[in-house]
């Protein structure tokens, strides 16, 4: 079994604008590696100036988290089957909704990976490969949500 681990920073600025609730949600992550994130939390939940849109927001993170798993899975099959991908760009996005139970949550994700290849492959081909990756990936496996993969070559 693996671990994964991140340290989540946040510190109040004063004592009365937390009592009170007008707190900035400005936070900062920091992966086992040293990568340090800002983060926050979204500007659609909590208005500015009490987040930080240039932070990244935890909505934000787990669309990204899906996206990029999907994106590592597919290279590797695809650069086992031979294909010579020049580059990939994925244009994600998660939906938020309310679920059956009344509880807020994300109700669906929809990755676009656009991926340009060196040479000539059928669209079948690479459409098989992203459903390989999609069945292989560690975080859509994870969540109880649909995620859907819409691939364009």
């Amino acid at each position: 079994m693996s671990e994964y681990r991140a340290v989540v920073r946040w510190a109040a600025a004063d004592d009365a604008a937390f009592l009170s609730r007008r707190y900035s949600r400005a936070h900062s992550w920091t992966f086992d590696g040293g990568a340090e994130v800002a983060a926050s939390a979204s500007p659609q939940v909590v208005p500015e100036p009490l987040s930080d849109p240039a932070g990244v927001d935890p909505e934000e993170a787990l669309v990204a988290a899906l996206a990029s798993c999907h994106m590592l899975f597919f290279l590797d099959l695809a650069s086992r089957d031979g294909l010579d991908v020049r580059s990939y760009v994925d244009r994600a996005i998660g939906r938020m909704g309310t679920r059956p139970d009344g509880r807020e949550a994300m109700v669906e994700a929809v990755l676009r990976p656009e991926v340009e290849l060196a040479g000539p492959a059928g669209l079948e081909r690479v459409v098989g490969l992203h459903e390989r990756a999609h069945a292989l990936c560690y975080i859509a496996n994870s969540v109880n949500f649909p995620v859907r993969v819409e691939p364009s070559v």
